[in-house]
């Protein structure tokens, strides 16, 4: 599959956990492997931390069955003909496949309860992001990063304020944490970034298209730079193409397929 040029920009990138999650929500393992490939290729312009680390490995689990709950066999009772019809050939090449079928979905839960009892071992999108999550780099605010104590700090103000990037119901500063580590890497960095999320406290969503909140954008202007660029966008295509621009027209279109799948119903969760 030919890859699509777009220009890119020297920008680095905030990829927020419900974009990580979607991981698990993509049908085809091929494309969502291409994906992880490319989070790799450009692991030094990720903005990372302990923060998205907690909030991925929080919630994978929960998605990984709320993903498999979708998946349901056929009704047998359905299936199942009527006596004066029990001993012809098609019934009975019905019943081997019924068995068959459960025979694949007995492997199947075998499967998934490997990926989510040791993903060390079984889940590749796991092990991938906990490469990154470890990769020892300026952007990334993990535990053995002191500046976390000063993130933190700030990221408290804000949250007392009510500063967005805020939830009505928060209960933690986690939004506030990652809006303050990325307007230090931004600050430090003298680069562009682009931050993709499916959360509407970063601004709104409307015709497919990602609008920066009001507040964000002002802040980010005056703390950072008015000549700075800051792009928001749902698509995880999008934010790959400004970096490096490697990827294909199959990965865009599948992600779309997704984003229809779940725009109606897009849920404050993080």
């Amino acid at each position: 599959m030919a890859i699509e040029k777009t220009p890119t920009l020297d920008t680095i990138l905030f990829i927020d956990t419900n974009v990580l999650l979607d991981f698990y929500r993509i049908r085809k393992s091929d494309i969502s492997t291409k994906y992880l490939q490319q989070l790799e290729a450009c692991k030094d312009r990720l903005i990372l931390g302990s923060q998205v680390e907690m909030e991925y490995k929080k919630n994978r689990q929960r998605v990984i069955v709320e993903a498999m709950n979708t998946f349901s066999g056929p009704d047998w009772n359905k299936l199942t003909p009527p006596a004066l019809v029990s001993e012809l050939q098609p019934t009975k090449m019905l019943e081997k496949h019924r068995q068959q079928i459960l025979n694949q979905k007995k492997k199947l839960n075998t499967t998934i309860t490997r990926l989510i009892e040791s993903p060390t071992r079984y889940d590749p999108v796991y092990q991938t992001l906990q490469r990154l999550f470890k990769h020892d780099s300026p952007l990334n605010l993990n535990r053995n990063n002191e500046e976390r104590f000063a993130i933190r700090n700030l990221a408290r103000k804000r949250f007392l304020l009510g500063y967005p990037p805020r939830k009505d119901k928060d209960t933690s500063i986690g939004d506030a944490v990652n809006w303050e580590w990325i307007v230090k890497c931004c600050t430090d960095s003298g680069k562009h970034v682009v931050i993709v999320t499916r959360d509407t406290d970063y601004g709104v969503i409307y015709e497919n298209a990602s609008y920066l909140n009001d507040w964000l954008k002002q802040e980010f202007s005056e703390r950072v730079s008015k000549k700075r660029k800051i792009i928001l966008t749902d698509k995880l295509s999008k934010g790959l193409k400004l970096v490096h621009a490697a990827v294909t027209r199959e990965m865009e279109q599948e992600e779309e397929r997704l984003l229809e799948d779940i725009r109606p119903t897009l849920a404050e969760e993080f």
